[in-house]
């Protein structure tokens, strides 16, 4: 690609910057962490998907669940695109999104290790209102704008 007239976004870049704007919590505890991570795994089980789950504050890991059918390689993906939530604070998804924008991609232009760091959809920031990000949701196991979706549908359904 040569510029940024070029690109083919998985998803309008206007439209994730709006979820961002839109799932802001009032706070986020422990219990909040675990009806969150529930609600994730009920999600995931009505589309029959099999995806694993992570949700931190911090930190500090609040729940981890691995459904039938993932493996350890789930678990690595969790890790790395909790990461880009957690060094840029905004979803692994947007942040892909800003490099194919630029004509390129997070692993040729990021500098950071593909090995520790991956923008691939399905890590979402946990923002507090008032307070700014506090944790990251994150699932994998589907192709990414599906695990992001995913992540998505389950912070509309735990703030209505």
């Amino acid at each position: 690609m040569t510029g940024a007239a070029e690109v083919r976004h998985l998803v309008d870049p206007a439209e994730l910057a709006a979820q961002e704007r839109e799932l802001v919590l009032p706070g986020f505890s422990n219990d909040d962490a675990w009806r969150l991570g529930c609600l994730l795994v009920d999600l995931a089980r009505e589309q029959g998907a099999a995806v694993a789950i992570d949700i931190r504050r911090g930190g500090h890991r609040l729940f981890h669940h691995a459904m039938a059918g993932t493996t350890p390689d789930n678990d690595d993906w969790l890790e790395r695109k909790a990461r880009v939530v957690r060094r840029f604070e905004t979803s692994s998804l947007a942040v892909g999104e800003r490099f194919r924008a630029k004509g390129t991609t997070f692993e040729a232009s990021s500098h950071l290790d593909p090995a520790l760091y991956a923008a691939h959809g399905g890590a979402f920031p946990l923002r507090v209102r008032d307070t700014g990000v506090v944790g990251v949701a994150a699932v994998s196991g589907l192709p990414q704008v599906e695990d992001h979706a995913l992540v998505v549908r389950a912070l509309r359904r735990f703030l209505a």
